[in-house]
């Protein structure tokens, strides 16, 4: 007694931390994966179908073909009503060859239980009149007692005449009391029904300390754990506690490839009204398609019109995000064409720069002229010379840079012009074919952002180590031997070297080289004070000597 006292202790400490401590979004990421591998559960299922259709089709003896066909009911109860109904009929049979009356009766019953819960309120009244009580043993009582009880519940639930629904809770009153008589209190039937009882009673919390009652007997992840979670949801208090229950019945349903899915329906009703609409339909159509497998019209009843209010809000919401995208497609356009005028400018100033750079070349040839005219003064203007060709060279050198970025430009904006393009084609895809999720998911990433400005500063490095191969060498030889920098990869710089490249090409602002590399300015002064702290010679002149590299 002490340890069953201790069991349900430590029950219900785990359920009210978990109470506490919900997280409703990780439950739902829970049942999405589900939802993504139920296939895989459904072929485990159908593999235990597999091997009990097999025993049964191998026995002979009409003990062993009730055993069998009986089991293949447990399987299909809650998996497919039809079959779970034909499985019934053939237990029956084997019962009556085996002249036990008492089986038949309790088959009939149960075929009478299963009728009622998928609305065949008739048909199940009409086998409850065929069983004989006199001829039942307990077991088959209890069925008989529950079938009886469950097909008055559902009479007094759906009718519409107020008088027949008293009259239909009276008979399911007469009926529980009488299951009540052959169930003990820690049965599954007498939990199940005792709380739905203080529910009606508006016994609350009695209905939920008995629910946690019921938690120490069974095992989680199973279908009767399901069925203990779908019935704590009933009598739950505050919102958040309804659908962690429910979010917790339907993640055990997928799990175990039921197709009764009423906690899934139940949750996608509630995440409809909150506003959650790609969840929300994700769940009812579901739980539709597990409806048509189950093959119940009275599930299809209930799921008809709630699945027509979230189709008509998920189509809204599809509708606003497609005016959204359009306009991004338009901004994403008008990109383009703003590209499209850069590059129009670029050609016109390189066209610019020819010109500039023959005018040069005409200069040059008239200087050399001049020089030869004037070699009688060679001593005299020897350092003017000298001077010259230094200018000339520096010149040259930028000519040089400049031919190289400008292509290198103009070939990264050609391919960007794609990329935008090819964008677009993915966008529009997406758009067709209504993969809202995933073009949200692309969207909220920065993976693009971070691709393109890797692409950009390897490209960057390998013109620059193009144009100055020595550099890093050079570089290095103004530092101390500590402060020397070796990159890890070839032909590619690190961030202090590309600081330094940059005041090389003549980027002496910090703001300036903090927006093309991405940092702020304070990182980049910080970078650049701690490379001037290990120069060989005067700190101050160092960026001077990297300019002269």
């Amino acid at each position: 007694m002490r340890k069953q006292t201790l069991t349900l202790l430590l029950t219900l400490s785990t359920l009210t931390v978990a109470a506490q401590g919900k997280d409703l979004e990780a439950i739902y990421q829970q049942i999405d994966e589900a939802i993504d591998h139920f296939p895989e559960y459904v072929a485990r299922h159908e593999a235990q179908i597999s091997d009990a259709s097999r025993a049964y089709r191998l026995a002979h003896q009409p003990a062993d073909q009730y055993a069998q066909a009986f089991k293949l009911y447990e399987l299909y109860r809650a998996y497919k009503n039809d079959s779970a109904l034909i499985y019934l009929d053939k237990a029956e049979s084997a019962a009556a060859a085996m002249n036990r009356a008492d089986l038949v009766g309790s088959c009939r019953a149960q075929k009478a239980f299963q009728c009622s819960t998928v609305g065949l309120y008739q048909e199940a009244l009409t086998l409850l009149k065929t069983v004989d009580k006199s001829r039942l043993d307990s077991a088959g009582l209890t069925h008989y007692y529950r079938a009886q009880m469950h097909v008055y519940g559902e009479l007094g639930y759906y009718t519409q005449i107020s008088t027949m629904g008293e009259d239909y809770f009276r008979q399911q009153s007469a009926y529980r009391d009488s299951l009540y008589t052959l169930t003990s209190k820690d049965s599954k039937d007498y939990l199940m029904n005792r709380v739905m009882e203080l529910k009606a009673q508006d016994r609350q919390q009695e209905a939920r300390r008995l629910c946690d009652q019921w938690f120490s007997q069974v095992q989680p992840d199973t279908h009767d754990y399901a069925i203990a979670c779908y019935y704590r949801y009933l009598v739950s208090e505050e919102l958040d506690d309804t659908k962690y229950w429910l979010a917790q019945s339907a993640l055990c349903d997928v799990r175990n490839a039921v197709m009764d899915q009423a906690a899934l329906l139940a949750l996608s009703e509630l995440l409809n009204a909150d506003g959650d609409l790609n969840r929300s339909y994700q769940y009812i159509r579901f739980t539709w398609e597990c409806n048509n497998r189950f093959n119940t019209r009275m599930r299809s009843w209930q799921i008809s019109p709630i699945l027509t209010v979230i189709e008509a809000n998920y189509q809204k919401a599809v509708e606003r995000n497609t005016r959204v995208l359009t306009l991004s497609i338009v901004a994403v356009s008008a990109l383009a064409l703003l590209l499209l005028g850069v590059l129009f400018f670029l050609h016109r100033r390189n066209q610019q720069l020819g010109a500039a750079r023959n005018a040069l070349k005409q200069s040059n040839d008239e200087l050399a002229d001049a020089n030869r005219q004037l070699s009688a003064q060679k001593e005299a203007l020897s350092a003017l010379n000298a001077q010259l060709s230094m200018v000339n060279g520096q010149l040259t050198e930028s000519n040089r840079v400049k031919e190289e970025y400008i292509g290198r430009f103009m070939s990264l904006c050609a391919q960007y012009i794609d990329k935008l393009d090819n964008y677009r084609k993915m966008v529009n895809k997406k758009m067709k074919n209504k993969e809202l999720d995933e073009l949200f998911q692309l969207s909220k990433s920065t993976e693009l952002k971070e691709k393109e400005l890797e692409e950009l500063y390897e490209n960057f490095d390998t013109v620059f180590l193009h144009l100055f191969p020595n550099f890093i060498d050079d570089f290095n030889a103004l530092l101390q031997p500590e402060i020397r920098i070796h990159p890890k990869q070839e032909n590619r710089l690190t961030t202090d070297l590309r600081i330094f490249a940059l005041i090389r090409l003549g980027f002496e602002d910090s703001s300036k080289i903090a927006e093309f590399l991405h940092y702020s300015v304070n990182t980049i002064y910080n970078y650049r004070a701690r490379i001037k702290n290990g120069a060989l010679g005067n700190r101050e002149m160092f960026e001077r000597q990297v300019k002269t590299l």
